[in-house]
């Protein structure tokens, strides 16, 4: 079965943010490339953009993956207050739901504080301290 893998663009903050991320998640991140890794007379580099993080990846239990990167200033920025794609994060436990949003939200604004929702599952949202939005969920009877 195939899997997916999320992939988020930042301003220059990626670093920061998924070093944000594997504090609340825990792992080790399986690769970080920067542009200066990969600047050349083909793909020319400016020094100010040398350190941003062309490629991040964060493992996130056995087969999920986070992945980011920063964007180059010459393709200009972008506005996460306009993204209104959510991650959601199921979890396998109530202790564990409320460990990943209380931890991925601090910091950043609640929209919906985490509870038992009407639906019938333990649910919670929020954006967090770089602008991404995300949905935790733990529902007992396994449904997603």
């Amino acid at each position: 079965m195939a899997h997916i893998n999320l992939h988020i663009n930042f301003n220059g903050n990626a670093e920061e943010a998924f070093t944000f991320y594997k504090s609340v998640f825990g792992g080790e991140f399986s690769r970080i490339v920067r542009f200066k890794d990969m600047a050349s007379a083909e793909f020319p580099m400016p020094e100010s953009e040398h350190e941003k993080i062309m490629h991040i990846a964060l493992p996130i239990g056995a087969t999920n993956t986070l992945m980011g990167n920063d964007v180059p200033s010459i393709l200009g920025t972008v506005n996460e207050r306009e993204n209104r794609s959510k991650i959601c994060v199921h979890a396998d436990s109530k202790d564990e739901a409320d460990r990943v949003y209380n931890g991925l939200s601090e910091g950043g604004e609640v929209e919906m504080p985490i509870a038992d929702s009407p639906w019938g599952s333990y649910f919670g949202m929020f954006r967090d301290k770089y602008g991404i939005e995300w949905m935790v969920e733990y529902d007992a009877q396994g449904r997603k």
